[in-house]
C-alpha cells in the first residue's frame, strides 16, 4: 500500500479531485499555503493499493497543469519603494509517494 501526497494549486484542486474521485480513488483535501509565493495550495492525500498508484499519478499530471503568472515584489531603490513585476510558473503538482507499513479504517 502507498500514501500519495500531492500539493496542487487551489485553483486546480476541484478538477483534480473530481477526476480522482471519478476514477474511484478516495481523496482527503488539506488547505495549505506555499512558502515562497504565499499562494493558497491544497495538499491531497490518497491511500492506494500499489497497482492504483500509476493511475492516480497520471490524473495528477494531466489535471494539475503548469502555467505562467505574474507577481510583484517590492524593490528599494535609493530610499523609494517600487515594485518589480516578474513571471513565475505556477500549477502542476508536487507529488510524494510513500510506503505504508500499516493501514486501519475504524
Amino acid at each position: 500500500m502507498k500514501m500519495v501526497m500531492a500539493v496542487v494549486q487551489a485553483d486546480d484542486a476541484p478538477k483534480v479531485m473530481e477526476a480522482l474521485v471519478q476514477a474511484g480513488h478516495r481523496v482527503t483535501r488539506l488547505a495549505t499555503t506555499g512558502g515562497w509565493l504565499r499562494r493558497e495550495n491544497v495538499t491531497l492525500l490518497l491511500g492506494l493499493e500499489d497497482d492504483k498508484v500509476d493511475d492516480a499519478l497520471q490524473i495528477l499530471q494531466q489535471k494539475g497543469q503548469r502555467r505562467s503568472a505574474y507577481r510583484s515584489m517590492p524593490v528599494d531603490i535609493t530610499g523609494s519603494v517600487d515594485a518589480e513585476v516578474f513571471e513565475v510558473e505556477v500549477g502542476g503538482a508536487t507529488v510524494f509517494v510513500l510506503n505504508v507499513d500499516e493501514f486501519a479504517h475504524y
